[in-house]
């Protein structure tokens, strides 16, 4: 159960049943976000959609959507993700840590006038911000992986921690202070499923 749960999330549905009730173009769209997570991470095809969908102004159903993943993604090369390869035999590569697949919004911060990062450590009261979003998307990500170990999940979490080596590295400076915040999202589902795993490691030690 535990291992359908966690196919289930990478092929980016919120649990196994769901993809048991899913829709023939729903299937075939996670197959191939599970054959492209090099490309595209399930969280980063997540704002991608819901940035298409919030400018065209509506909600795309499931074969609107497959369309576009093989249209965009599945029949296009030179998308590489920061998110991490599960893929038994897979090796991970060396990304870019500027290489980000989810740029819509970052490109349309270009035309305009937007907030820039170029300096850390961050401001006090834009640490605070940073911090407190990172807590809401560890708690969101925390409850739908439902970890076999969620104490020991809890207790190796740290928001500054993550902020500090994940999403604002200094190789990534200069940068829009939206598009940032928005990283945090991007990069946790890989993120606590790593807590996972180590938390499942240190269970099986203590044991």
């Amino acid at each position: 159960m535990k291992a359908q749960h966690y196919i289930a999330r990478l092929a980016g549905s919120r649990k196994w049943t769901d993809m048991l009730k899913a829709s023939p173009f729903a299937l075939e769209l996670s197959k191939l976000l599970f054959d492209n997570m090099h490309k595209i991470s399930v969280i980063e095809w997540e704002i991608y959609i819901s940035v298409e969908e919030r400018d065209k102004g509506f909600e795309f159903d499931d074969e609107f959507k497959l369309d576009i993943f093989k249209a965009v993604f599945d029949e296009r090369d030179g998308h590489q993700s920061d998110g991490l390869d599960y893929r038994i035999g897979r090796k991970k590569e060396n990304l870019s840590k500027n290489n980000l697949i989810v740029k819509p919004k970052e490109e349309k911060m270009k035309n305009k006038s937007s907030v820039q990062i170029s300096a850390l450590p961050l401001a006090s009261a834009d640490k605070m911000e940073f911090i407190k979003a990172a807590n809401s998307s560890f708690e969101r990500v925390f409850e739908s992986i439902e970890p076999e170990n969620p104490e020991l999940v809890r207790k190796m979490w740290d928001a500054e921690k993550y902020i500090d080596e994940d999403v604002l590295t200094p190789d990534r400076l200069p940068i829009d202070r939206d598009y940032a915040l928005s990283m945090i999202d991007a990069f946790m589902f890989g993120y606590v499923m790593e807590l996972a795993v180590e938390a499942d490691s240190q269970a099986e030690d203590l044991n």
